[in-house]
């Protein structure tokens, strides 16, 4: 074993104990939040994309597949997150100023990890699905996605996040210079 392996397992579990609960609010305002603007906004998205590039590339092409991957990485992505971070934590009650906190500390982090992952899902999506199984397609990782995006929320200011404002702090202090 590795010393990486190691050091996962020398790590102490504290929430070892605990018993596993399901928090029905949560999945409440995640699943609203899938229902009231994943499903109607990707809905149209799909098919303006779809057209939007279509008009530009010859479908099935690899700038075809890459600009909407693109758009869908720069455009929608960013607007998800963003969205999805402020209606959970309004949904929780929390203030708009903490709100707003929480999605600056919480947005970088599921970007960067986001954009290791969704790439290739989207790849595999606008060069083999049809336009109109698109959603349906995304949908299933979508879940997986509430899943890790509530779990990112709920990590508060977790010492792995830390690492991500680093690189904002050093470039507000360039800015100052």
């Amino acid at each position: 074993m590795g010393m990486v392996g190691m050091g996962v397992l020398s790590i102490p579990d504290k929430d070892k104990d605990k018993e596993f609960k399901v928090d029905w609010r949560r999945v409440g305002i995640t699943s609203s939040f899938g229902f009231a603007f994943v499903g109607p906004v990707g809905h149209y998205w799909y098919e303006y994309l779809d057209r939007f590039i279509r008009r530009r590339f010859q479908p099935n092409t690899f700038k075809f597949v890459a600009s909407k991957v693109a758009a869908d990485g720069f455009l929608f992505g960013p607007l998800d997150l963003l969205l999805f971070f402020s209606y959970v934590g309004l949904g929780q009650g929390r203030s708009v100023e903490q709100v707003k906190e929480d999605v600056k500390r919480d947005f970088i982090p599921a970007l960067v990890v986001g954009g290791t992952i969704w790439p290739a899902v989207q790849i595999a999506n606008f060069r083999f699905i049809p336009v109109r199984y698109q959603l349906l397609y995304v949908n299933l990782f979508c879940l997986l996605d509430s899943c890790f995006l509530s779990w990112i929320e709920q990590q508060g200011d977790a010492a792995w996040k830390q690492w991500f404002t680093s690189f904002q702090k050093i470039e507000d202090h360039k800015s100052k210079v």
